[in-house]
C-alpha cells in the first residue's frame, strides 16, 4: 500500500534512508517555504503554482533527489535524468547531502521552471515559465 502522506512515506523507509529523506525534507521546506508538498505518484514532491519542482524517491540502492527543471540550473552538481529537463542527485547516506549545493539548486528551482503542469496538454512540448 502506498504512503498517503510524507510522514508515512518516511516511516516506511529504513534507518539510513529515513535519515536522508528527513534531511532532504528539512532543506526543501526551508528553501521552498511557499511550495505545496504532497505525495504524488507515490513519492514526496513539492509544487509551485501546480508545477512539480522537486521530489525524492527510494530506489533500490539509494535515495534520488529529482529537480524537474534541473538541467537548466546554474548551480553545478546535478546529473541529467530522462528526456526532458530533469536532473538528479543520488544519496546513500545523509552525510553526503551538501546543504550549500542543495540550497543553490532550490534557489535555481524558484527562478528557473519549465511547465510540466501542462506537458500533456502541449503533447510533450515543454515551455519555459521563468
Amino acid at each position: 500500500m502506498a504512503a498517503e502522506t510524507i510522514d508515512a512515506y518516511h516511516a516506511a523507509q529504513t534507518g539510513g534512508d529515513r535519515a536522508i529523506c528527513a534531511r532532504l525534507r528539512a532543506e526543501i521546506d526551508a528553501g521552498l517555504p511557499k511550495a505545496e508538498a504532497k505525495i504524488w505518484h507515490a513519492h514526496p514532491v513539492w509544487f509551485l503554482n501546480g508545477n512539480p519542482i522537486v521530489g525524492y524517491s527510494k530506489l533500490k540502492t539509494c535515495v534520488r533527489l529529482l529537480f524537474w527543471s534541473g538541467q537548466s540550473f546554474d548551480t553545478p552538481g546535478l546529473k541529467p535524468e530522462g528526456k526532458f529537463k530533469a536532473a538528479e542527485a543520488r544519496y546513500t547516506d545523509a552525510a553526503e547531502i551538501d546543504a550549500g549545493a542543495l540550497q543553490g539548486w532550490l534557489a535555481d528551482a524558484r527562478r528557473i521552471q519549465w511547465d510540466y503542469k501542462n506537458i500533456v496538454k502541449r503533447k510533450g512540448e515543454l515551455v519555459r515559465l521563468s
